[in-house]
């Protein structure tokens, strides 16, 4: 892939994975493992990127679920995999969203998180935590 090797590769990447991590679909594993394919010096580059991206992206969705509960008073009601998200997040707590990377969950965690007005340090912490851990597994393995 030669559009990869251009100077936007980090931009391009930060955009995938901002996007992945919101209620968005997207595929950030699949351009960090085709970046760490062809540039692997840059690694280190790639997955801090990367991370920071998806955990911005998660902080975006727990942002929107704080507005909406603080504009609203009231949970909206929501699909089973939001209502697992709710469930995992009133008996772990914070920590539980080190598995906010998780296909079909992860997101709907980062949501619950901001609806039940977690405070933004732990969220943010856990977040980042569980998604440089899976971003960096991944570009290990490659």
């Amino acid at each position: 892939m030669d559009f990869i090797s251009i100077p936007w590769a980090p931009a391009s990447l930060f955009v995938s994975a901002f996007v992945s991590s919101t209620l968005f679909p997207g595929g950030s594993e699949a351009l960090l493992i085709s970046l760490c394919l062809q540039q692997p010096e840059k690694i280190p580059l790639y997955v801090v990127v990367a991370t920071i991206g998806n955990t911005l992206g998660g902080m975006t969705s727990w942002g929107l679920g704080y507005f909406f509960a603080q504009r609203f008073h009231q949970r909206p009601q929501s699909h089973s995999s939001h209502q697992r998200a709710m469930a995992w997040l009133q008996k772990y707590g914070s920590p539980i969203l080190l598995l906010s990377w998780l296909p079909v969950i992860g997101d709907p965690l980062c949501l619950a998180a901001g609806l039940v007005r977690q405070s933004w340090l732990p969220v943010i912490l856990f977040i980042f935590i569980g998604k440089f851990l899976r971003y960096a597994v991944l570009a290990w393995v490659v």
